[in-house]
């Protein structure tokens, strides 16, 4: 076997090329505090390329116009497979489909070439195990994993999809990553990055044999700037565990997804993950200066900059939300924000459904912002009760948390304030935590909502539309009405402040026919919100779940758009390919969706 190292072109024109890690995190001494070291990770001899199977530098293979992109192959559902029915029969109805139709020809043109051929060559076994000899002489062996149990392990995500991977590489560094992605290049094989694999939307899930890029060992707190609020980290940083490290500083990690115990700073960035105080604070994109990326052919950029205005295009807010299409993230600046001086949170329910839902608009439209404000129904509060015995009202129709910060006067105002548009809406009790114990206890319940709920079914699938807020109610009730038609259960817990849905169906997948009742139940869940002037995703992404759906939101035009970008990234369509991207022909009809995927 023979490896050596070989040049490649950037995915991008504009992009700055390989350079030394070692001058890119300066020390600035008497204003960061050091927590970790970082390693000079230049090109060496981890980044080689191995068994050559094409003359160095040769990208003909890549892009070719004229075929269709592959479909994805080999997904399964966990759960009974349910039939594709309700959503279709819609769509085909839908006049925007007819539309499509009249000009798919030309559309549909532009985005194969934009697309490119996803068809790979014949990775047979030979080809397989001489691609898993290369990643163990760039890594080190222990860092490569090809056993049929390690790899099973990482078909999916928390999702209901599964795919498959054909070796799974745990990269320590930069480094590593990049002579991943080149043996991945050589080989002609696409890769996926995977932080904690708490995505709900598939997009982890390795397809055709992927090389699943493991980031979990890339865990460290790199620099700690307490003057300008920054640090840089690495993508396997836990969410929660970056905000416990810089307690005592009085900063944090502003998004707070309810899975911020065990998902990755890297998951973050990928999806642009919210939370729930993401209504005054916003989503992972504005808490991100720069990002470090290894591109799709190997080579490394910083995109972004501590700067608050740093030069040329900004590719860092492109990057952020992407999903792993664009690139793997192996270092990131964010920004840490000061801890608020005084805090309130108030737990206030009600005998309806709409008065609560009513009251979020009430308060925004006042002129006070919450730093969140979540609702949970009847039943959700039944078994997060059970769960956690916080003293919740089980027996009223909703009950929404609300939070507020600020100085301690802005405090007690907002919440005098909230007590009288409350009244307004028939609230029943108001509950103010008395201390930080109570607050914890509070929030717990909130966020254990999805794990509480395994008491009422053994499974749940869930949509993350999103609704305008004055539209809450009316969403609801025909959620609710869809639900009871199905003969199902839902339970309602979501970011309310931002109309962020989350209505969780509930069932046992063992029972006859359920799957197929939940299915078109979210296939109606889907319809009302986007007829309501919603989108697809708040915050989960979209991921191979929702990908068949963005004709949805986006003409074919829109999506050929998004396609250009991505190949300007990603010419040769190897970071997590097939993800995001409807192929061409359900770019015109929404008939292709593929075998067991859920909706």
């Amino acid at each position: 076997m023979v490896c050596g190292r070989s040049g490649r072109r950037t995915g991008f024109g504009r992009l700055r090329k390989e350079e030394s890690q070692g001058d890119r995190f300066p020390d600035r001494t008497g204003t960061s505090r050091q927590v970790g070291r970082i390693e000079s990770e230049g090109e060496g001899s981890r980044g080689r390329r191995c068994g050559a199977r094409r003359a160095p530098g040769d990208a003909s293979h890549r892009g070719r116009v004229g075929r269709a992109p592959r479909r994805p192959h080999r997904v399964t559902c966990r759960s009974r497979r349910p039939q594709r029915s309700g959503l279709r029969r819609w769509c085909r109805s839908r006049k925007w489909t007819r539309d499509r139709h009249a000009a798919s020809k030309e559309v549909n043109s532009r985005l194969r070439r934009a697309f490119g051929d996803r068809h790979r060559g014949n990775r047979d076994a030979h080809g397989a195990g001489e691609m898993v000899e290369c990643l163990r002489t760039a890594l080190r062996p222990d860092q490569v994993r090809d056993s049929e149990s390690e790899v099973h392990l990482y078909r999916h995500d928390a999702s209901n999809l599964s795919g498959r991977a054909s070796v799974v590489c745990f990269v320590e560094s930069t480094a590593d990553v990049q002579a991943v992605v080149r043996v991945a290049n050589q080989f002609d094989t696409p890769f996926v990055a995977r932080g904690s694999g708490t995505g709900l939307a598939g997009g982890a899930v390795p397809l055709d044999g992927s090389i699943v890029i493991s980031t979990s060992k890339m865990n460290r707190i790199l620099s700690v700037d307490a003057v300008n609020r920054t640090a840089w980290v690495e993508p396997g940083v836990l969410n929660l565990d970056l905000s416990n490290q810089v307690e005592h500083l009085g900063v944090h990690f502003a998004p707070d997804p309810s899975s911020q115990q065990t998902c990755s700073i890297g998951g973050n960035v990928a999806n642009n993950s919210g939370g729930p105080h993401c209504l005054a604070d916003g989503v992972t994109s504005a808490h991100i200066h720069a990002v470090e990326v290894v591109l799709p052919d190997g080579s490394t950029t910083i995109l972004g900059g501590e700067r608050p205005e740093p030069e040329g295009y900004d590719l860092r807010g492109v990057f952020v939300g992407s999903e792993g299409m664009f690139g793997v993230a192996t270092k990131v600046c964010v920004k840490l924000m000061q801890n608020p001086p005084d805090v309130a949170t108030l737990l206030l329910d009600f005998s309806t459904v709409a008065d609560g839902a009513q009251l979020v608009s009430d308060i925004i439209a006042d002129g006070i912002i919450p730093a969140a404000v979540e609702m949970m129904d009847q039943l959700c509060l039944q078994a997060v009760e059970e769960f956690i015995h916080a003293g919740l009202p089980v027996d009223q129709a909703a009950a929404l948390l609300i939070e507020v910060v600020g100085l301690p006067r802005g405090v007690e105002s907002d919440v005098a304030r909230i007590r009288e548009l409350a009244a307004r809406r028939n609230v029943g009790t108001i509950r103010v935590a008395a201390d930080d114990e109570e607050r914890a206890l509070l929030w717990k319940g909130r966020k254990s909502a999805f794990g509480a709920i395994a008491r009422i079914k053994p499974n749940y699938y869930l949509h993350d539309t999103v609704v305008p807020r004055h539209r809450l109610p009316d969403v609801l009730d025909q959620i609710y009405e869809i639900v009871e038609r199905h003969q199902l259960i839902v339970l309602n817990v979501f970011h309310a402040g931002d109309g962020n849905l989350h209505p969780l169906l509930v069932f046992d997948a063992t029972e006859p026919g359920v799957s197929e009742r939940v299915h078109a139940a979210g296939d109606e869940i889907v319809r009302v919100s986007v007829e309501a002037g919603g989108v697809l995703s708040g915050e989960h992404g979209i991921g191979l779940e929702k990908r068949d759906l963005m004709p949805l939101m986006f003409s074919a035009v829109d999506l050929a758009a998004q396609a250009d970008l991505r190949r300007a990234f990603d010419p040769g369509l190897l970071a997590n390919p097939d993800k995001v991207l409807p192929s061409p022909a359900t770019c015109g009809d929404i008939h292709s969706i593929p075998d067991g995927a859920w909706i």
